[in-house]
């Protein structure tokens, strides 16, 4: 176990179609071949892992342009993230107690656009940017052709970066600090598993599951946010084993509930 703290980094709310966070939610029939769409709200966040190692941003959110022409007009009008500009990093960091000169690290879950936004503010740096070989492949096949995800903006992060490359399914680079892959959302996904004296195990899905139904209740994210199927499957059945293994307390990616249990930091 490592004292380490870790902190809610609030960068906004994202809005969406249900359909998109929860497969099947709202579909029509032959008595009601046009039902009503349901949009809904959730947070986009970043976290500080405060570690006797180093200080380690846990993503990095939505370009502050997001509304402003930096994602393509119709992925702004699917997921809209009205106030990116009113939580950009530095006032996010700012409001945590932070700035960005103290981050020493960079860890990202994976590369979309509202994750992978704010990564210019390292570039031409020697932070470490930790990233799955598998997401930082996809990522580039998906920005530059026009197969893969149209969930990547190549300006997020084709940068002058300090790539750190994590190759294994689980790898530990700062001690009790656990970054897993979890294929599914997209090819090269990563969560964080970490023990905290005094605390306990606390593990951070990512958009594994992006609301609590997709873990708990094991509803699968909509067609649109899956990369694959059964590998999303796969991870969340390892997600559960850990948890039970580990009595781990789960976060998972963009849920007000989670969100609301960080606010007052970790632990």
């Amino acid at each position: 176990m490592v004292e380490a703290t870790i902190s809610l980094v609030d960068r906004g709310t994202i809005r969406t179609d249900v359909n998109h966070l929860l497969e099947g939610f709202n579909m029509g029939s032959a008595a009601d071949p046009d039902p009503e769409t349901m949009m809904v709200e959730g947070p986009v966040y970043n976290l500080v892992i405060d570690h006797p190692e180093g200080t380690i941003l846990w993503d990095t959110g939505s370009h502050p342009e997001a509304g402003d022409g930096h994602w393509p007009a119709e992925l702004y009008a699917a997921f809209e993230h009205s106030d990116a500009d009113e939580r950009d990093l530095d006032t996010a960091l700012d409001d945590a107690g932070y700035g960005i000169d103290d981050v020493d690290y960079v860890f990202q879950t994976h590369l979309h656009l509202d994750h992978a936004g704010s990564l210019y503010q390292f570039a031409g740096t020697d932070v470490p940017v930790f990233v799955h070989e598998r997401e930082l492949k996809y990522a580039y096949f998906s920005a530059k052709t026009d197969q893969g995800s149209t969930a990547y903006v190549a300006d997020d992060f084709d940068h002058d970066l300090n790539w750190e490359i994590v190759s294994r399914d689980r790898a530990t680079y700062f001690e009790d600090v656990e970054f897993l892959h979890l294929p599914g959302h997209t090819p090269g996904l990563m969560g964080t598993k970490i023990d905290i004296d005094g605390y306990g195990t606390v593990i951070f899905t990512g958009d594994q599951a992006y609301a609590r139904a997709n873990y708990h209740d094991e509803q699968p994210l909509g067609a649109g946010l899956l990369w694959s199927r059964q590998h999303w499957l796969d991870s969340l059945a390892f997600l559960k084993d850990l948890e039970r293994k580990h009595d781990a307390e789960m976060y998972v990616g963009h849920d007000g509930e989670d969100a609301a249990r960080l606010e007052d930091g970790l632990p």
